[in-house]
């Protein structure tokens, strides 16, 4: 009983959470020509919260900078990709942090936001900090069948929850 009203509640509140991002870096998947990342660019376009997109079309990697206090979360950014009809398939957040003593398998409320640092090593954060985002949907399919392996100790990896994000710092 104690789990299931721990999920609800967890359910909940997860629905409402947003984060400050400052920037996310995104590589987008299955682009083939120029066409392509103008339908991505329009679609990060179209959000209130974005300040303005620069585009690297060698990388196929969108480069998103949010307005200040603009409250979004990495999972608005992917249905944006997915919108244009594309996949992402690497996301890399910039946040804030001060004096955040980072340790491995720490779950961090970040703004809302539910930050789960994995395969981290103890230290300080401070600043602005880009955190890679590891879960499926956020990686591509290979890379996710392989990190599957590589996290297996951690449980809440494949919980799949709504707005936990599994990090690592880069």
């Amino acid at each position: 009983m104690k789990n299931i009203f721990f999920y609800l509640t967890l359910l909940l509140f997860a629905s409402n959470t947003n984060a400050q991002i400052i920037k996310a870096e995104i590589i987008a998947t299955g682009l083939t020509c120029s066409m392509c990342s103008n339908a991505i660019n329009k679609q990060f376009k179209s959000l209130a919260e974005v300040e303005k997109v620069a585009t690297d079309l060698n990388t196929n990697t969108f480069t998103v900078y949010l307005k200040s206090n603009a409250m979004i979360t990495p999972k608005k950014l992917k249905e944006q990709v997915e919108k244009a009809g594309f996949f992402v398939g690497s996301m890399v957040i910039t946040l804030q942090f001060e004096n955040l003593k980072m340790e491995d398998n720490l779950t961090v409320n970040k703004d809302n936001l539910s930050l789960i640092f994995i395969d981290s090593k103890p230290k300080i954060l401070n600043g602005e900090t880009r955190v890679k985002i590891l879960d499926k949907g956020f990686v591509t399919q290979k890379e996710f069948k392989k990190l599957s392996k590589s996290y297996a100790k951690y449980s809440s990896y494949f919980e799949g929850v709504e707005n936990n994000y599994h990090v690592k710092t880069i």
